[in-house]
């Protein structure tokens, strides 16, 4: 596995922007992973940060675009059929369904900071006819600081760059309480705007 992944990053580093947003797009690496390996890239010059943050902002946006349609078009019949085959699983895909359907459109941009919900958002909103530009809207907002995140660190990193989960785990339980926060206080004014009308 270890030799595939990095045959994968050989040819990414190759394809410069174009390979990062590839790279996120089609997921079968973690966000993470890529986006460290093109802060590493950064670290050596071969790219910009701004441009990688930009390659990454348009990957990941457009591999969420992606889920929201099979979503829309698909439905939870042609997931449950095929998820599998694109590594959505079926717990984390009934979560994140009750997540919409409970805290509305609003957790697009929270639940992108929170582990498990964050993979399979995108296909409820798309299940539900979810407006695809306030979609759009709200993922690339919650992408962009995402991106420049692990772009950062990786960087930082430099040769190192593979250790990023464990140098990134400190800095995402922050992030991550913050994103839970910001949920709650969001379903609460949900449920007292209900109260009012």
């Amino acid at each position: 596995m270890h030799e595939f992944v990095q045959n994968i990053f050989t040819f990414l580093a190759d394809l410069g922007y174009i390979g990062i947003a590839l790279a996120l797009m089609i997921e079968v690496i973690p966000s993470e992973i890529v986006l460290a390996y093109a802060g590493y890239l950064v670290s050596r010059g071969e790219i910009s940060f701004v441009g990688a943050v930009i390659a990454g902002t348009i990957g990941g946006t457009i591999a969420q675009l992606f889920l929201y349609w099979m979503g829309y078009y698909g439905g939870r019949p042609f997931l449950d059929k095929y998820g599998k085959y694109l590594l959505i699983k079926k717990k984390h895909l009934d979560l994140s369904e009750q997540w919409f359907e409970k805290y509305g459109s609003g957790v697009i941009f929270t639940a992108r900071f929170i582990p498990v919900v964050r993979h399979a958002i995108s296909i409820p909103a798309g299940i539900a006819k979810m407006s695809w530009k306030k979609f759009t809207l709200y993922t690339t907002c919650a992408i962009i600081p995402w991106s420049i995140f692990f772009i950062f660190l990786g960087e930082r990193l430099g040769n190192h760059w593979q250790e990023i989960d464990e140098i990134a785990r400190p800095y995402l339980r922050p992030v991550i309480i913050v994103a839970i926060v910001v949920t709650v206080i969001y379903i609460a004014l949900q449920v007292y705007r209900r109260k009012r009308t």
